[in-house]
């Protein structure tokens, strides 16, 4: 681990019309990879539009990998159903982390990703200096599937003594 960078909290906000599994509509949760590492939301039952609000966090280390998230719908007695699933490309946000910002207005933009069609954004992604934290506020929306988009919010957090920070 002597590559690592930092701490990446991924905070899941929430579902928006995610698709239906179900009679009754879905039973969604997320599952976040980054190399080996795989963290995933609670179960949020009969919802297409769920808020978890959860944290999950990420070590970071180099070479800077993307984020992958895939939505599941939780089933009981079979395999759980794709919901969809997304990519996040963090090699922006880490260079704004990378160039020391401490001295900056709260709400400052330090830059701002755009939706194209390499990425899942939904909407532009600005990323910010607040409350003395590098933060990003992401919409993506979800490939593979009818519908759906997850909000989600990027916080990093540094650590003492990591190469370039």
């Amino acid at each position: 681990m002597e590559n690592m960078l930092g701490l990446l909290k991924v905070k899941v906000l929430r579902g928006v019309n995610l698709a239906y599994r179900d009679a009754t509509g879905s039973d969604p949760y997320v599952v976040i990879r980054m190399g080996h590492q795989k963290l995933k939301t609670s179960v949020k039952k009969h919802n297409v539009n769920p808020v978890w609000n959860e944290d999950l966090t990420l070590s970071v280390s180099e070479p800077i990998q993307p984020i992958k998230i895939k939505v599941y719908d939780k089933d009981t007695f079979t395999p759980d159903d794709k919901m969809g699933d997304a990519e996040i490309d963090i090699g922006a946000f880490v260079e704004a982390v990378k160039m020391n910002l401490s001295d900056l207005p709260n709400g400052t933009i330090i830059t701002t990703e755009k939706p194209n069609r390499k990425n899942c954004l939904a909407d532009e992604s600005p990323v910010v200096w607040k409350d003395g934290r590098v933060v990003q506020d992401i919409i993506l929306r979800l490939r593979n599937v009818e519908s759906g988009e997850l909000e989600l919010q990027l916080l990093w957090t540094a650590i003492p003594g990591a190469p370039g920070f």
